[in-house]
C-alpha cells in the first residue's frame, strides 16, 4: 500500500484550481482560432478575437481568465492501493480555501441556497466526485464551473419512445433557450442514460475530455459532430449576437439505463472551459 499525506492532495488542489481560472488549455484557444476563421459575422469575429486576447492576458499575468471563477468542482480518481492519511474532504476543501485567497479568486458559494444565502468566503465547500480505480496513484482534476453556463443546463427523463429524435430536440432547445446568458461560444456536455443523477454526472464529466477529442465509440463520434454542425446552424454565435460559432466542441457519454427510462442531461460550458489535472 502507498500512504499519501492529506496535505500534499491540498497543495496539488490549490495549484489547479489557480491554473485552471487563468490558463486555459492550449486545445482550448487552438479551437477559438479554428472558429476566427469560420466565423462570418464581423461582430463575432472581433468577440472571438477579443476571447483569444484575454486568454493571452489571463496567461501571462497569471490573472482570472473569467470574474465568475465558479464553483470548484473536483474528480477524484483514487488507486484502490491508496492510503489517505488524513481527511479527503477536508484537504480539498483546504485546497480551495487556499486558492481562493493565494489566487485573488472570488468567493461565490453560499451556505444557504435558499433563505439567508451567508457568503462562505473561501468558495467552499467543493463539489467532489470519487472514483475507486486500480493502482496506487490519485488523479486530481479540478473544473471551476462559472454560474450562468450552468443555470442554462437541463435535464429530462424521456420516454424510450422518444428516441434519437426526441434526445436531438431536447439538446438543441436547451442550447437555444440559453441564448447568450451562457456566454457562447459554448462546449456542450451531454449524458444519456443512467438514471436522475447519474446523467448528470456523465454530462458534466464529459466537459473534461480534451476539446478537439472525439468519442472512441464511431456511433457516438458522429453523433457528437453531427449535434455540433446542428448547434452551429442556431446563429446565436459568440456571445449571442449572432454569427454562424455558437459552439466550438460538443462531447457525449452513455451509460445502460431502465427499460422504462430514458435520462438525458445537458451540461453547458461557457467559453471559459476550464479544467486542469494532476496526478499524486
Amino acid at each position: 500500500m502507498r500512504r499519501v499525506k492529506a496535505s500534499e492532495i491540498t497543495e496539488v488542489v490549490k495549484d489547479l484550481i489557480i491554473k485552471a481560472n487563468c490558463d486555459i488549455p492550449e486545445e482550448t484557444v487552438v479551437l477559438f482560432k479554428e472558429a476566427l476563421t469560420k466565423e462570418e459575422s464581423p461582430l463575432g469575429k472581433e468577440v472571438l478575437q477579443q476571447i483569444l486576447l484575454n486568454a493571452e492576458i489571463a496567461r501571462k499575468e497569471k490573472m482570472p481568465y473569467c470574474q465568475d471563477t465558479g464553483v470548484d468542482v473536483i474528480f477524484l480518481e483514487v488507486g484502490q492501493e491508496v492510503v489517505i492519511e488524513g481527511d479527503l474532504t477536508e484537504a480539498v476543501n483546504e485546497g480551495v480555501r487556499r486558492a481562493t485567497e493565494e489566487g485573488y479568486l472570488r468567493a461565490s458559494m453560499v451556505w444557504d441556497p435558499v433563505f439567508e444565502r451567508k457568503n462562505t468566503k473561501d468558495n467552499t465547500p467543493a463539489i467532489i466526485h470519487t472514483e475507486i480505480v486500480p493502482g496506487d496513484r490519485i488523479k486530481i482534476t479540478v473544473a471551476p464551473k462559472g454560474a450562468g453556463s450552468e443555470n442554462t443546463s437541463r435535464l429530462a427523463m424521456l420516454k424510450p419512445a422518444d428516441g434519437w429524435e426526441g434526445v436531438r430536440k431536447f439538446i438543441l432547445e436547451t442550447v437555444k433557450n440559453a441564448g447568450p446568458n451562457a456566454c457562447p461560444p459554448l462546449t456542450v456536455g451531454v449524458g444519456i442514460g443512467g438514471n436522475f443523477e447519474y446523467c448528470a454526472y456523465l454530462a458534466k464529466k464529459a466537459l473534461l475530455r480534451p476539446h478537439g477529442e472525439r468519442h472512441p465509440d464511431p456511433l457516438i463520434a458522429k453523433v457528437e459532430e453531427e449535434l455540433l454542425e446542428d448547434i452551429n446552424k442556431l446563429g446565436l454565435g459568440p456571445m449571442g449576437f449572432g454569427g454562424t460559432v455558437t459552439a466550438v466542441d460538443v462531447k457525449v457519454e452513455m451509460y445502460p439505463c431502465h427499460i422504462a427510462s430514458l435520462p438525458v442531461a445537458v451540461n453547458i460550458q461557457c467559453h471559459a472551459s476550464r479544467h486542469a489535472s494532476a496526478e499524486i
